[in-house]
């Protein structure tokens, strides 16, 4: 059933399990230090606002909903937040590039480019865009810097949470009215509760060691396998990738 986008804006005001669109994980647990070494946190005046993966040296994926009218620092090579670490490189997200498609529900990705290119190290790395169909036996997870708690409980250090990908006619019907397109992809937790929040907008679902999502809505409450968390399908956004980076070369050292 077709639903105008006022009417979705209306729903994600309200609440009550509706759409609500998301800028931690919950849940979930601690990961492994430089266990996700793409894991990019955008930042505001030192503090985290969306989550992203850095798909070439120079390049950050995330959602285009995180844009904001000012230049994000982008931390990479992050564990803890607040910690100071030698792993951590910086940069300025120069320009915002979010899909021309993009209208507030669908198309929600952006890339960022940064102002040099990062240096690759063991914990600074680059994640390969997933190809082909997504399956449900896919080993998958999210991860991000988000609220752990569904109560503005912002964590400090990297959490992960595993996640199963659900067929896309299930997901339909468990959300309603709001429009699951085909770039979308949705997943929830082993139990209930599990899943992205509040601040884990722009960070990644990965399959078997692939981008194969980007963190973009989820319901009015946290985990809730009623609303199941919604990525974009990083398959449906391969080409429109590959040209921005390919617009953008990087001239050689």
């Amino acid at each position: 059933m077709a639903i105008s986008f006022a009417l979705l804006l209306l729903i994600a005001l309200n609440g009550a399990d509706g759409y609500r669109v998301r800028v931690g994980i919950v849940g979930g647990t601690e990961a492994a230090p430089n266990s996700r070494p793409y894991m990019a946190s955008l930042q505001i005046q030192g503090q985290h606002s969306c989550g992203g993966v850095l798909v070439r040296e120079d390049f950050v994926l995330t959602a285009a909903h995180c844009r904001i009218p000012r230049q994000y620092t982008v931390v990479l090579g992050a564990v803890s937040l607040s910690a100071t670490e030698a792993t951590k490189q910086k940069f300025t997200a120069i320009q915002s590039i979010p899909h021309p498609l993009y209208d507030g529900h669908q198309n929600d990705v952006m890339l960022l480019k940064l102002d040099r290119r990062a240096n690759l190290t063991s914990a600074v790395q680059l994640i390969p865009l997933m190809q082909g169909r997504l399956r449900r036996s896919s080993q998958c997870s999210t991860a991000g810097w988000g609220d752990i708690g569904d109560n503005n409980t912002i964590a400090d250090k990297l959490q992960e949470v595993k996640v199963n990908i659900l067929p896309l006619q299930n997901c339909r019907r468990r959300w309603g009215e709001v429009p699951i397109t085909g770039s979308m992809v949705c997943a929830t937790g082993d139990r209930r509760f599990q899943g992205f929040c509040s601040g884990d907008s722009g960070g990644p679902l990965v399959c078997n060691g692939t981008s194969a999502g980007v963190v973009s809505f989820s319901g009015q409450r946290c985990g809730n396998p009623r609303t199941p968390d919604v990525y974009m399908r990083t398959a449906s956004y391969r080409g429109w990738i590959r040209n921005v980076l390919n617009s953008n070369y990087i001239e050689l050292e």
